[in-house]
């Protein structure tokens, strides 16, 4: 499920560069019976299976083992129980040396598992899917396009939605070629060349549109260090 997100845009050119690695760790490796077993039916009774304890913490001790720095790494759940994904986040996890993602599955995953060796579990939206990869791809491409570098220029995601250099508003709209299209034009203040007025009509489309969106962003806003 990995290799064609990771191989491909701006995930696989990163990757290709240089400014990171990501390495798959298969979790039937670190079974211990003839069949690869890593689930079982859950004590107490109840649908489903749980993914194993002893399992999930060899693989990621495999992966301290081998640490470049000797250190356990960052060790992130994917899951429904954790807390919301944002960008600050994102920004943040961007900034560790190392990250594991574990994904869940099934009906779970053994609880000890998560009081041994889990840091943070981390949840990308109040629903719930058939496993952790895919939410596991959505943080793993969340954070990279935020390693310097991987975006090219420095202003590149300044003034995305949620950062900031948005002041944590959405981003307004944008507009390309042709000025005209279908008898929608342009903003004229678009096309004046004036950067101040430019700037003032951008960030007055970005409250009206997080006003309409996402009321609850304005709560406590603006940010500290915004004006």
């Amino acid at each position: 499920m990995f290799e064609g997100p990771f191989r491909t845009s701006i995930v696989g050119r990163a990757i290709k560069s240089g400014l990171l690695e990501i390495d798959l760790v298969q979790l039937r490796e670190f079974a211990t019976d003839d069949r690869r077993t890593v689930d079982e039916a859950p004590f107490g009774g109840g649908p489903g299976m749980v993914l194993k304890a002893g399992p999930l913490a060899d693989a990621v001790d495999s992966i301290a083992a081998n640490s470049p720095d000797g250190k356990k790494p960052h060790v992130i759940l994917m899951s429904a129980q954790g807390l919301p994904l944002t960008h600050r986040r994102a920004q943040q996890l961007s900034q560790k040396d190392e990250l594991v993602l574990v994904c869940g599955h099934y009906e779970g995953v053994d609880e000890r598992f998560i009081e041994i060796c889990v840091d943070e579990e981390i949840s990308i939206g109040d629903f719930v899917m058939t496993g952790g990869e895919i939410p596991a791809m959505a943080l793993a491409d969340a954070v990279v396009r935020l390693i310097p570098g991987v975006l090219g220029g420095e202003d590149s995601n300044k003034y995305d939605s949620f950062t900031s250099g948005a002041d944590a508003l959405l981003e307004g709209p944008v507009y390309t070629r042709p000025a005209n299209y279908r008898g929608m034009k342009v903003p004229e203040v678009l096309l004046s060349g004036d950067h101040s007025k430019i700037d003032a009509w951008k960030r007055t489309q970005a409250l009206r549109r997080t006003e309409a969106r996402r009321p609850d962003l304005l709560k406590g806003w603006p940010p500290d260090g915004a004006s």
